[in-house]
């Protein structure tokens, strides 16, 4: 895919160097509850020295960009990390759920082109329990089999905004997709759910990304991701479901 390429009316994926991974893992990590998709691409990305590789536009994207050490960056970007056949989509910014659907679409179909073998999108789900499981939906059996005595099968309810889309995208074309969803229990920043996710893709992908900064530094990134916490809880319109009030996204 070429830099430029308008992958639909609302989104255009800036691809500005060849993918060498191959059939690679692509990890979704947008803001949602508990910023917990976020977070893990966040840590994934930095422990992983990943190199970023390309862009996502949209005029329908807030009109920011993100500091980094006072170096300007697109506020959603991709990374790769050839020698283990992954990449990762990383949002800085919430994305309205009026163009959630293109999004997913736009992420699928890129992946569609470059042979991925499986989409892992990140969420966050909030429960009244006071404990942090990782809760796991997929495409097929198959994939659940990955985290099989890793993560709790999410048996009914509903995904929503990109990860919900990009889990819909992969049935309707039977892409295998697995998303995997940090319990929390609110809102605000959830670093510690973020790092239970982290253990489970490092077990299901031969990784060894440290979790150790999401707790230490906990309380510091809970403070400089609440604004965005914020926006998302303003926005999103996420379920709540039976008495156990579960809500997903």
């Amino acid at each position: 895919m070429k830099a430029g390429t308008k992958d639909n009316e609302y989104v255009n994926l800036v691809i500005e160097e060849e993918v060498h991974a191959k059939n690679p893992v692509i990890l979704e990590g947008f803001p949602g509850i508990g910023l917990v998709g976020n977070i893990v691409a966040t840590q994934m990305t930095s422990e992983l020295k990943m190199k970023q590789i390309g862009t996502i536009e949209s005029r329908l994207f807030p009109p920011v960009t993100v500091l980094v050490n006072g170096l300007a960056y697109a506020p959603v970007r991709i990374y790769e990390d050839s020698q283990n056949n992954f990449l990762v989509v990383l949002s800085d910014v919430l994305i309205h759920p009026m163009i959630a659907y293109d999004v997913g679409k736009a992420v699928v179909s890129w992946g569609e082109s470059i042979n991925a073998k499986l989409n892992v999108p990140i969420a966050g789900i909030t429960t009244t329990r006071e404990t942090r499981a990782v809760f796991a939906a997929a495409t097929s059996t198959e994939q659940l089999d990955l985290v099989k005595d890793k993560a709790e099968t999410l048996n009914a309810g509903s995904i929503s905004g990109i990860a919900g889309s990009i889990m819909n995208e992969c049935y309707v074309k039977k892409l295998p997709a697995l998303c995997l969803l940090g319990e929390t229990q609110g809102p605000t920043p959830d670093p510690r759910a973020a790092a239970r996710v982290i253990e489970v893709l490092n077990d299901i992908l031969h990784l060894n990304v440290s979790t150790q900064k999401l707790f230490e530094e906990a309380d510091q990134i809970e403070t400089e991701l609440h604004k965005l916490a914020e926006q998302v809880q303003g926005t999103e319109q996420a379920e709540t479901k039976g008495p156990s009030q579960i809500m997903y996204g």
